[in-house]
């Protein structure tokens, strides 16, 4: 049987609607290639990448940070309820084997932040710059959904912690 690549959307709730159209593309690219679509299973940029993702008829996972699976967007496949506030964050960074970050405010930047901690590696579209002296930037850069997407693909089957 062959492994499922997890590949992780994140973004701000709420978001402009250059990022809310990238995400969906995103999601529908992520459904092309057999690869299960993990978000926070809420609006903005995780609605948008969900939608994608269903329509295309891919399997969309939600992490959600309350105690009721109603709070999801409904395009789920499955919610996951948590009851962890923004602590599921975490959850997100570990199911997944790269994220995908698309815009974002302070809760995607916790999940960049995770995720390159696990050594998971991220792909950015309009979204932080990490520069630090001496690393340059730690998020893998594409320019467009079809891009990010075979990128993530590419750097979610090396060794956890071994991305370029």
């Amino acid at each position: 049987m062959k492994e499922m690549t997890y590949i992780g959307v994140i973004g701000g709730a709420r978001c402009t609607s250059v990022e809310k159209k990238l995400a969906e593309e995103v999601g529908r690219e992520i459904a092309g290639q057999k690869a299960v679509l993990i978000c926070g299973g809420r609006g903005g940029v995780m609605e948008a990448a969900a939608r994608g993702a269903r329509r295309a008829g891919g399997l969309v996972i939600g992490i959600l940070p309350g105690h009721d699976r109603r709070e999801g967007n409904p395009y789920l496949s499955v919610s996951l309820a948590t009851g962890l506030g923004d602590a599921r964050n975490a959850i997100i960074a570990c199911a997944c084997d790269v994220l995908i970050a698309i815009g974002g405010g302070y809760g995607t930047l916790s999940e960049i932040g995770l995720a390159l901690k696990m050594g998971k590696p991220v792909v950015g579209l309009h979204t932080w710059n990490l520069d630090r002296p001496g690393h340059g930037d730690d998020i893998h850069r594409a320019a467009g959904a079809r891009e990010a997407v075979m990128l993530a693909v590419k750097l979610a089957r090396l060794p956890i912690g071994n991305a370029p």
